[in-house]
């Protein structure tokens, strides 16, 4: 049985540049960074210390190359925040492309995009 979702692949053309929106930006945390020295570098960031789940950043034309056929796709996450009003106004005071809250059946919700223009969507908590 599977007890929980522990890590989300997100391949990014350019990983410094993904490290630096998701912590500058987001104030995520780098939980680990691994580098082999041959290409293999990964990057594990969280959105706060002791995150169930973390996103790890790997460089895209690396795995491309390692993985013919592999999905690279950037994934569909929703992110959950306890004030989004506030969240939605700090990532427009930080020139990140948001789009409008809006309701849904199942709450309120944006969406932001990185700084490759993958798009997340962020939901308020119940």
């Amino acid at each position: 049985m599977f007890s929980k979702v522990g890590q989300v692949m997100l391949y990014v053309n350019n990983q410094d540049e993904a490290v630096k929106f998701w912590t500058e930006k987001l104030a995520f945390t780098v939980v680990a960074e691994e580098n082999n020295n041959q290409g293999l570098r990964w990057i594990e960031i969280a959105p706060k210390k002791g995150a169930e789940t973390t996103i790890v950043l790997h460089n895209k034309d690396f795995v491309a190359k390692m993985s013919p056929g592999l999905n690279l796709d950037t994934p569909s996450l929703m992110f959950f925040t306890d004030n989004l009003e506030q969240l939605h106004s700090d990532l427009l005071n930080k020139k990140i492309n948001v789009g409008e809250i809006v309701t849904m059946p199942s709450g309120r919700v944006f969406n932001f995009a990185d700084n490759e223009e993958n798009y997340f969507a962020v939901m308020e908590s119940k």
